[in-house]
């Protein structure tokens, strides 16, 4: 079971849904986990019947909602503790240091850090990195309109002194007006629909699916955004 960690104080629910789509019409089992303060999901994501804690199906994707670690989501499955859970990949959305300690973030398979650059998803994801007990080694995921180097330089000046390990490379995700309209939509009517996003989000898209299916080829993920595209 692949383990993903996307941690910050960033809005990225819709994102991490979007890439979990695409893993799903690759045929992966995908569970997403929002384990953050606000939990976005239980408001975004439509389930018949909420209660604290609970695991929804949203177009084939599953999404736990309320759980403070991985064995509350075995229980509530059924699972007892020889059984492995049946996912093939597992999405973890964190703002919290408790969140990616008890959900052993540090042993991710992969994290990434996702911020956009206003003062609070700054500072405030870099506060949660600050408080872990050991360095752990992080991906930039960058929310920008504009995408200048002043900003990452900016990231980085202010991490300099953080418990973190910046990849080599980062990944920048455009920041429209466009494309939130279009997330916005897609929440109003409880469908994951691509057609309307911007070439360069479903582009950041495609290469955050690759990253994590790296069984998967490229033409392949392309295939499947298609296919969400046209409604297949």
């Amino acid at each position: 079971m692949v383990k993903i960690g996307f941690i910050g104080s960033y809005d990225k629910t819709d994102s991490i849904i979007y890439v979990a789509k695409i893993l799903t019409m690759l045929g992966k089992k995908v569970l997403v986990i929002d384990t953050t303060v606000d939990q976005k999901a239980r408001y975004v994501v439509p389930v018949i019947n909420p209660t604290r804690s609970y695991v929804t199906e949203f177009e084939e994707i599953d999404i736990a909602v309320g759980f403070k670690e991985m064995q509350g989501i075995r229980q509530y499955l059924g699972l007892q503790d020889a059984e492995n859970m049946e996912y093939d990949i597992v999405l973890i959305d964190a703002d919290k240091t408790e969140s990616i300690i008890e959900f052993d973030l540090r042993n991710a398979d992969k994290n990434y850090f996702v911020t956009s650059f206003d003062l609070y998803s700054l500072k405030k994801g870099l506060e949660v990195l600050n408080t872990l007990p050991e360095p752990l080694e992080m991906t930039k995921m960058l929310f920008s309109k504009d995408m200048l180097k002043e900003e990452d330089e900016y990231l980085n000046f202010l991490s300099k002194d953080s418990k973190v390990k910046w990849s080599d490379y980062k990944i920048y995700f455009p920041i429209t007006i466009e494309d939130l309209n279009v997330i916005a939509e897609n929440q109003r009517v409880e469908k994951i629909k691509f057609k309307k996003l911007s070439d360069a989000y479903k582009s950041s898209l495609q290469f955050v699916t690759e990253e994590i299916a790296k069984d998967i080829s490229a033409n392949e993920v392309r295939k499947a955004i298609k296919n969400i595209e046209k409604g297949a």
